[in-house]
């Protein structure tokens, strides 16, 4: 099944944790006793110890009550721990469950790929994995959008090597919505840009590349075309890049519209430029927390892995 952009293009689709202290052995009992009742009457009580930034809260019934239903079923409750080591935390936006993922350019590295060593395309992320050390990686997800093979619809680049060119057609699908774009980068340096912006302006083959479309946030503002909470609803996931240089990557955990999901770019994560990837087929790899999302055939990956050398 292909991306939504669908025939080839398918159609739209802590404070530290307060802690009482230990009392000392009282040199009287009775001391004791009126220290014990003092502190009783005083509501005296052991705080939970602070979460770590990495965590938040979904599901459960928010402030408004909601039922849990947000969260995939298949996700796995991650421990403390690793939500530590985690890239990617839980938020939840105007009442919509989403995991947003973040890779640092000092920690880690970008790539894209699309096909195994016997040449035939993953298909899958459990198929990815399969071949893959999960100590290596932070987290894998979705490209851009692709044919019924499985291979790119879009400007696609793997280790330097551009296996499609430049898509510059009109055409139906959320593809061809425009302006569309292009999510790259070599070393260090990620971005994204317009499509028009990518042919008129990047001459260097970048180390990884991938098209999609349409853009969500394009210099701080939101697609023309996208109304700011439509009735397309979809598991949808996309890319920005931040003034640091830091790439974000979200995708919903429940249905979202393109509003809502180009509002959280601007208004939560300050993101300039951001785009879709796809939806419908939207799927994340994350080890730390042993999430491996499966379901219908994919096609290109964007895998963030980890820095040998990271600076914490």
């Amino acid at each position: 099944m292909p991306g939504q952009g669908g025939r080839a293009a398918r159609r739209s689709r802590g404070s530290l944790s307060h802690r009482e202290r230990e009392w000392r052995q009282p040199v009287k009992f009775s001391l004791f006793t009126l220290a014990l009742a003092a502190c009783s009457l005083a509501g005296c009580e052991q705080q939970p110890e602070g979460e770590p930034i990495a965590r938040a809260q979904i599901g459960g019934g928010g402030s408004n009550g909601g039922a849990a239903d947000d969260t995939p079923a298949d996700e796995v409750e991650p421990t403390i721990a690793s939500q530590v080591e985690s890239a990617c935390r839980s938020v939840i936006f105007e009442n919509t469950s989403l995991t947003h993922c973040l890779a640092v350019p000092a920690r880690h590295r970008i790539a894209t790929d699309l096909s195994a060593a016997d040449g035939g395309n993953y298909r899958s992320l459990s198929a990815f994995a399969g071949s893959h050390d999960a100590e290596t990686i932070a987290f894998a997800m979705n490209a851009g959008m692709f044919d019924e093979e499985g291979d790119p619809i879009g400007y696609y680049v793997e280790d330097s090597d551009r296996l499609k060119t430049l898509n510059t057609a009109d055409g139906e699908g959320n593809f061809h919505l425009e302006p569309n774009g292009v999510f790259f980068g070599s070393g260090e340096s990620w971005e994204v840009r317009t499509t028009a912006d990518f042919l008129a302006n990047v001459s260097d083959r970048p180390e990884f590349g991938t098209q999609s479309g349409p853009m969500l946030v394009i210099d701080g503002k939101l697609h023309p075309e996208i109304s700011s909470d439509g009735e397309s609803r979809l598991i949808r996931n996309s890319v920005g890049v931040d003034a640091k240089g830091r790439a974000h990557f979200v995708i919903s955990n429940a249905p979202i519209s393109f509003g809502k999901l180009a509002r959280f770019y601007r208004d939560e994560l300050s993101v300039p430029n951001a785009l879709y990837l796809d939806g419908n087929v939207s799927a994340l790899w994350n080890p730390a927390t042993g999430r491996l999302d499966t379901g219908a055939a994919i096609g290109p990956l964007i895998v963030v892995e980890k820095r040998a050398s990271a600076e914490e």
